[in-house]
């Protein structure tokens, strides 16, 4: 099992991949930038970072690895669990890890794990097919100097222009002029307005996704409406058997919990056994699909739902 390589197929979907019993592999996008040294553009990429505190399984990528060489949950989740042990006695023995196309990780004076990231693959999908360019920089003092070369060569002969007294062409002159420079004042003014307003309604479309950033937690509609009329008893049971079951199928996760519980409803009217879980770590509301005490039947579950409701549900399983 080359674990590296479905880390890497994982970043370019998801910002977080954590390994079991090791660390996470986080993500960010960085915005395009210009090295004003050599004149190169390099475009949009995911900067990749780690943090070796997020240890626990969120179920993504054990779940990735069984889909794709049909394993069990539990062997590769096994497999994994080695396999980490591995890295850590390798940096802990003063050794550098090397992960292909991820980044090259380290062991410092006080025992803390360093990461320095490989920057030949773009993790990010709306960047493929982009690579860094270099610009020819625009030469305008020598086209000067040509210029000014070439105006003292050559000779200019300005003829006088005889005009008649009285004549009423040099009024028609004026105002053109006068008519020009009108016409130019408010096409000017015109393009200043336009760009006050471009950039006033780009502001407000940036305001609005980082408000819909904040209030979505994954990818529900987080409007808040009136929480359901549910059954006390059926409630109760539901909440033992999420307290009491090891592999729960997570449907998304809410700052409010108002959405969370009516995430639910929605969920136990289309016939799923829906529970509220609880908060994680971030303080989002969770909300699954189902749960299983069972590894292999919740993965099948996992499976059915992501080909008829979700592909975006995943597992959460619990030691």
């Amino acid at each position: 099992m080359v674990l590296e390589h479905y880390i890497g197929e994982l970043l370019y979907r998801y910002n977080c991949v954590a390994v079991p019993s090791f660390g996470a592999f986080l993500t960010q996008r960085t915005s395009a930038r210009i090295n004003d040294t050599t004149n190169t553009f390099f475009t949009p990429t995911k900067s990749i970072g780690f943090n070796q505190q997020l240890t626990s399984n969120d179920g993504l990528l054990v779940s990735h690895i069984a889909a794709a060489e049909k394993l069990p949950f539990e062997t590769v989740l096994s497999n994994i669990e080695e396999i980490a042990k591995q890295w850590t006695a390798l940096l802990d023995s003063g050794e550098k890890l090397s992960l292909p196309q991820i980044g090259l990780l380290w062991t410092n004076a006080e025992g803390k794990i360093q990461f320095q990231p490989y920057l030949e693959v773009n993790y990010l999908t709306e960047s493929f097919g982009l690579a860094p360019f270099n610009a020819i920089p625009v030469t305008r003092e020598v086209l000067k100097e040509e210029v000014v070369a070439i105006e003292e060569k050559i000779p200019f002969i300005i003829s006088p222009e005889q005009r008649k007294t009285g004549s009423f062409r040099p009024y028609l002159k004026y105002a053109a002029i006068f008519l020009l420079a009108i016409s130019t004042g408010l096409a000017g003014y015109n393009i200043y307005n336009n760009r006050q307003a471009n950039e006033q309604l780009a502001r407000q479309d940036a305001q609005k996704q980082v408000t819909k950033q904040i209030q979505e937690a994954t990818f529900f509609d987080t409007t808040p409406l009136e929480l359901p009329t549910v059954n006390v008893n059926a409630v109760s049971i539901r909440e033992k058997e999420v307290i009491t079951a090891k592999h729960h199928i997570v449907a998304g996760a809410f700052r409010i919990k108002a959405n969370a519980d009516r995430k639910v409803s929605e969920l136990q009217n289309k016939g799923y056994n829906a529970a509220y879980y609880g908060t994680n770590a971030y303080g989002l509301h969770m909300v699954t699909y189902d749960r299983s005490d069972n590894a292999q039947d919740a993965l099948e579950a996992l499976r059915q739902i992501k080909r008829t409701e979700s592909s975006d549900a995943w597992l959460l399983s619990e030691k």
